[in-house]
């Protein structure tokens, strides 16, 4: 009787061992020159070098081309890496733009030479993905918006230098006045620069919504006019001023690009606030145009419904994620690409850290930042924030409830629905509900049985 052998299925390579890149390229990107490498055979010398001049990279470019290259992968280095990525994305060529953490080489080997040939195989055998980048209209508003962002943080340095000219001469108009840069704070500083010196006057010039008596404002307003700190004073708001005009310009831009982008709804007019949603007070820098009404056309939904998120917020979280979330797969990916989901680090079946991973994205920044203003808020996740805080500590509990805005976000841009607060009564009670039931159950595995007193 013959002797029988067990048959053994063929091993198959696994799934992302089979996504080649045949025609694949790796850039090592620097400063001063960029490194590039192609595959073996298809040139006599498969390693080059290019300067960073715009001439050097159309021939990079055509070097690629003539490689017979389709597809290039790069890291992300400073802001040396657009050039390159986009004349090599106008060229036709796919591009990925990689994070350095995943090419990171072996240690001991660390040469330019050695990063770029790294990055090629490893795009050769397709074990990179490419970064989010949003499409070329997002990521013009994307630079309008943060260019806006910068401009607004340097305009706060000319009101820290006209505080500074102010107390020098004593003139103490923070101490009655909310804000220097408001209505009464500009009239009253202009007033001093014109060579007003008399206080009752210049107190008169107080807008009728100010808390302060004229005689108040008055008093503090007994100070020595030094010519010095006058100067300051005149250079300082003209800064100010400067910033301002070129905040509206960029505001003007912005409204001009929102303009060529395809309406995703008819109705442009935001739902009225009512109940916990009440409309936000105004604030400070805001858009000199009807910015809310230009999202909701293009986004077809408006995220200011959610509690804590206002027209800036929605604006910079939009022009960082774009307005399709066909991206993520789901709301989870979506949180965690953003660095809100909590870690997953485990060895041997032990967890060792929950920690979230550390990345630099604006659109998180954001959403943290509103997620810190909801500590008063009287809504449902004004009382979620604060049972995480008075559980987890601050921290931990904006990042916890700038996840829970991540996961609305994503469910309105994608199903395209609205948002409304429960309110912070129902979701109390709704967290009651489920202690009391946790606690049931917690009784019955135990032997006991939990009777409700009152």
């Amino acid at each position: 009787m013959g002797k029988k052998f067990k048959s053994y299925k063929k091993a198959e390579l696994p799934k992302h061992f089979l996504q080649l890149n045949l025609c694949a390229a790796g850039i090592d990107i620097g400063s001063k020159s960029h490194f590039v490498a192609v595959p073996e055979g298809t040139d006599d010398q498969p390693v080059r070098e290019f300067e960073c001049f715009t001439a050097d990279l159309n021939r990079l470019a055509d070097w690629l081309t003539s490689c017979g290259v389709t597809t290039v992968a790069m890291e992300s280095t400073g802001t040396y890496w657009i050039p390159v990525f986009e004349i090599l994305e106008s060229r036709g060529f796919e591009v990925k733009l990689v994070n350095a953490r995943h090419v990171k080489n072996v240690p001991g080997r660390k040469t330019d030479v050695v990063d770029c040939q790294w990055i090629q195989r490893l795009h050769t055998y397709g074990l990179l993905e490419g970064a989010f980048r949003p499409p070329e209209q997002v990521c013009a508003v994307r630079a309008y918006i943060r260019h806006r962002m910068n401009q607004v943080q340097c305009a706060a340095s000319p009101i820290q230098h006209m505080q500074k000219a102010l107390t020098q001469m004593n003139l103490l108009l923070h101490n009655v006045v909310t804000d220097i840069t408001g209505v009464t704070g500009m009239r009253i500083i202009k007033a001093i620069l014109a060579g007003v010196r008399d206080t009752r006057v210049l107190a008169e010039l107080r807008d009728r919504r100010c808390k302060n008596s004229v005689e108040t404002i008055a008093k503090s307003l007994e100070g020595n006019y030094r010519p010095e700190h006058l100067f300051s004073l005149k250079q300082a708001v003209e800064t100010y001023e400067f910033y301002q005009t070129q905040i509206a310009d960029c505001d003007r831009e912005i409204e001009a690009l929102l303009a060529t982008f395809d309406s995703a709804t008819e109705d442009t007019e935001p739902p009225q606030a009512d109940g916990a949603n009440k409309p936000p007070k105004a604030k400070r820098n805001v858009p000199t145009f009807d910015l809310q009404k230009e999202l909701l056309r293009v986004a077809g939904v408006d995220l200011t419904r959610i509690n804590g998120i206002d027209t800036l917020t929605a604006a910079k979280v939009l022009s960082e994620i774009g307005f399709d979330m066909s991206r993520w797969k789901s709301e989870k990916h979506f949180a965690s690409w953003l660095g809100l989901s909590p870690g997953s680090k485990i060895s041997g079946g032990k967890r060792l850290s929950g920690k979230t991973k550390p990345v630099a994205n604006r659109a998180a920044a954001a959403l943290r930042m509103a997620a810190s203003t909801l500590y008063r808020a009287n809504c449902a996740l004004g009382a979620y924030y604060r049972r995480m805080k008075g559980r987890l500590g601050a921290p931990k509990a904006i990042n916890a409830t700038a996840h829970k805005l991540a996961r609305l976000v994503y469910s309105m841009l994608k199903y395209g629905t609205d948002y409304t607060d429960v309110g912070q009564d129902y979701y109390e009670q709704q967290y009651k509900s489920r202690a009391i039931k946790n606690l049931k159950t917690r009784a019955r595995q135990l032997g006991f049985e939990l009777v409700e007193t009152a």
